[in-house]
């Protein structure tokens, strides 16, 4: 059974492949180098020789001795004095037939010379590469003249092939000896890179980051669940679902532009767990995670629970109003056990009178509320608040100025009404003064206008406290983000902004929470 070969790494085949292209243009400069180096020393040569024999044609005493009764005398020794100094293979001059009186083997002198003459008998300097008595040169030719002008002999200096071959063989170790230089180097930066590229790409082959880079895209794109990576506060990867959670929250972009996230989204500095961020009609439960290992990242989840959200802080409204109606029918049990343990007494006048008092009582409370809230389950809630407020010795009012008309569920539902009111009810009974307990509620409205005041005697919040309630899950006592209570205000804003309303606080008699809904509403919210 054959084993199923690993796919090389990413880095491991960039690597190689970066290796075998520094390969071919190291071996390929190196091989430029040595043509270069060869033809240089060919184009050295051809400059040498034709300085050589330009010089010594151009020597007045040259003519002179060629004209002379013994040329080779003269000549001889000053060719090869000029020969060793320069290091050129030969010096020949001749007469215009081509007759040697001067060659670096004297036995040749008298014979005559292997090479073309015609361009210097016309009186051109001549270069050529030839084979002659010293094998394959390169020579230059080059005519000497006569005081009157006349051409009287020409001057030929060469060199051989195999001297500039030795030459270019001396230089090869050194091309081939920086070319291998070359090669280490560019290994050791390549092994360096290909470290950093293990530890970039987890050891992973292409094929192997191709493959999970499709499957995470598929899955960031396929959760339901709202996902952002941030680093230093700045959004690096975000899916659709995040993006459409996020497009109603102000100062977050749609979803074709770059997110800006609001300032709960880019802090990297602390772990969040299911912190409650409630904006722009939206109810989001938030945990962030930073990133090990790295400073200033995390990871950010986002999960909508805005219709959670809506159904618990009803269901809660729901519950606080039954507990306030169980308050309520926890007291007239005991007064109807009171009432009882007179008649049984035989004190049946003043329990009579007890009953009518407290009936008395019961019904100018109810008659109130109910011509001044036309809503049924709003005034319930109320009634209901009165006595949960009594229990706790706290005094409620519904002011002279309230009134509310049947049409006011135009504005918002009976559901909404008591989620607003019950939360800002709630919220007052927890703040105010237990020195001196009072909270006063006025509701007015009709099918254009709804407006909601709760005024209690506590300190109040200031405007960055009271924006931060709104925000998020949050509450002035211990542990308040995580309360269910806290959520209060935050629900409140909710409803309110879902009907593009105010809420505004102000410390005025007392703390002061104005809730204004329908035509007008944010005027009359901005004039307070």
């Amino acid at each position: 059974m054959m084993r199923k070969v690993a796919p090389r790494s990413l880095a491991g085949q960039a690597v190689t492949w970066l290796l075998v292209l520094v390969a071919v243009i190291v071996v390929a400069g190196s091989v430029l180098a040595a043509i270069d180096a060869r033809v240089d020393a060919d184009r050295a040569a051809r400059e040498e020789t034709t300085a050589v024999a330009v010089t010594l044609a151009d020597a007045p005493s040259t003519a002179v001795a060629l004209v002379g009764p013994n040329p080779t005398a003269v000549l001889q020794p000053v060719t090869e004095q000029v020969r060793e100094a320069t290091g050129i293979a030969f010096i020949t001059i001749m007469n215009t037939a081509g007759t040697r009186y001067t060659h670096t083997t004297p036995a040749l002198i008298g014979q005559r010379y292997l090479g073309t003459t015609t361009e210097a008998l016309d009186g051109e300097v001549y270069t050529e590469t030839y084979t002659g008595s010293l094998g394959p040169s390169i020579r230059t030719i080059a005519p000497v003249r006569a005081t009157d002008g006349r051409i009287v002999g020409m001057v030929a200096a060469g060199i051989t092939l195999d001297t500039l071959t030795e030459s270019w063989l001396r230089q090869l170790p050194l091309i081939v000896a920086i070319a291998l230089a070359a090669l280490v180097t560019a290994g050791l930066g390549l092994l360096l890179i290909r470290r950093r590229l293990l530890r970039q790409t987890g050891g992973l082959a292409p094929e192997e980051l191709r493959l999970m880079y499709e499957h995470h895209d598929a899955v960031l794109h396929a959760i339901r669940e709202g996902l952002v990576v941030t680093e230093g506060g700045a959004p690096v990867l975000v899916n659709d679902e995040a993006r459409r959670l996020l497009s109603d929250v102000p100062g977050v972009s749609g979803a074709e532009a770059p997110i800006t996230l609001p300032d709960i989204l880019a802090a990297d500095d602390e772990p969040l767990v299911d912190a409650i961020y409630v904006e722009g009609g939206r109810t989001l439960m938030i945990s962030r995670s930073p990133v090990a290992g790295q400073r200033d990242a995390a990871v950010v989840t986002i999960r909508d629970r805005t219709e959670m959200a809506e159904a618990m802080g009803e269901l809660d409204s729901m519950t606080r109003f039954a507990e306030a109606l169980r308050s309520q029918a926890h007291e007239s049990a005991n007064r109807l056990h009171t009432m009882i343990a007179l008649i049984e007494m035989g004190r049946g006048a003043e329990a009579a009178e007890m009953a009518t008092t407290e009936l008395q009582l019961s019904q100018r409370l109810i008659d109130r509320m109910s011509e001044a809230v036309a809503e049924p389950a709003l005034a319930a809630l109320l009634l209901g608040k009165t006595a949960q407020a009594a229990e706790r010795g706290i005094a409620l009012t519904l002011t002279e100025e309230s009134e509310l008309n049947d049409d006011a569920t135009q504005v918002l539902s009976a559901g909404e009404m008591i989620t607003v009111v019950g939360n800002l009810i709630d919220n007052a009974l927890d703040a105010c003064d237990p020195d001196d307990p009072w909270v006063e509620v006025t509701v007015t409205g009709d099918a254009q206008r709804l407006q909601v005041v709760v005024a209690d005697s506590g300190p109040g919040m200031d405007p960055e406290l009271f924006a931060r309630a709104q925000t998020r899950g949050w509450s002035t006592k211990a542990g308040g983000d995580a309360a269910g209570r806290g959520l209060g205000l935050a629900l409140v804003a909710q409803v309110v902004a879902r009907h593009d309303g105010t809420v505004t606080a102000e410390n005025t008699y007392g703390s002061v929470v104005t809730v204004t809904v329908g035509a007008a509403g944010r005027d009359a919210g901005d004039n307070r």
